[in-house]
């Protein structure tokens, strides 16, 4: 009889024991994240991604991170441009409508032919052009008889800016300064810009750097830069 009830005991204590170890394994596996992954044998699709049960750290606890909130990487101003001369014409007219279609597709012209000859990314320097001359409406110091597209030495009223005697001599002058900012390569073309030397060579090789050195403004370069968004997105 002593030996049935201990028998007896020994099984009881024996269930109690392996209840307690299989709750303490699933309470384990949910501390660890089991994950359950269906059987696809087509291959894996987005339905199969694990999905994690009773996570320790539930997905939404981790910070989400904004493509827009990257630093975005830094737009050099030596290089070649995208764009042709017929869609910079047309930017500009979409722009000012009131502009000479003639007169602009001439400038554009210019601007693509003395930026390849500088090594200038000719879209930036386009889009510079754009902001410096209101998109060829003026209205500042500098005035259209100047021939003067980027504001060259206009300091204030005493001193509105540079004069250049024909439309190739300014564009000329504005891809020389930008190049004397971008880079510290000697200039292919003969020297025409007369503010070349002010600028300590190779001190802003990107359009960020122009903001508070080629202008005070502190947006300058990223005014420039939403003209060159929208003149990308013209293209579309």
């Amino acid at each position: 009889m002593r030996s049935l009830v201990l028998s007896l005991l020994f099984s009881f204590i024996a269930v109690v024991q392996a209840g307690a170890m299989a709750t303490a394994v699933e309470k384990t596996a949910k501390e660890f994240r089991i994950f359950s992954i269906p059987a696809n044998p087509s291959g894996p699709s987005e339905m199969d991604i694990p999905v994690a049960e009773d996570a320790v750290f539930p997905v939404e606890s981790f910070p989400s991170i904004v493509i827009e909130d990257l630093p975005k990487p830094p737009r050099l101003i030596m290089g070649r441009g995208e764009l042709g001369s017929d869609t910079l014409v047309s930017f500009l007219m979409s722009e000012n409508n009131n502009a000479d279609r003639k007169f602009i597709e001439v400038l554009a012209g210019f601007y693509i032919t003395e930026s390849k000859t500088e090594g200038i990314n000719h879209d930036i320097a386009f889009a510079q052009m754009c902001l410096e001359t209101g998109f060829l409406r003026y209205g500042g110091l500098v005035i259209s008889e100047m021939n003067n597209f980027c504001g060259l030495g206009a300091i204030g009223p005493g001193q509105p800016g540079e004069w250049f005697p024909t439309v190739e001599l300014g564009v000329r002058a504005h891809i020389q300064h930008l190049k004397a900012y971008a880079s510290d390569q000697p200039l292919e073309g003969e020297l025409v810009d007369p503010r070349f030397p002010l600028v300590r060579r190779g001190s802003s090789p990107a359009v960020q750097g122009l903001a508070g050195s080629w202008a005070a403004d502190k947006l300058y370069a990223e005014k420039i830069e939403l003209i060159l968004g929208r003149l990308y997105q013209h293209t579309k």
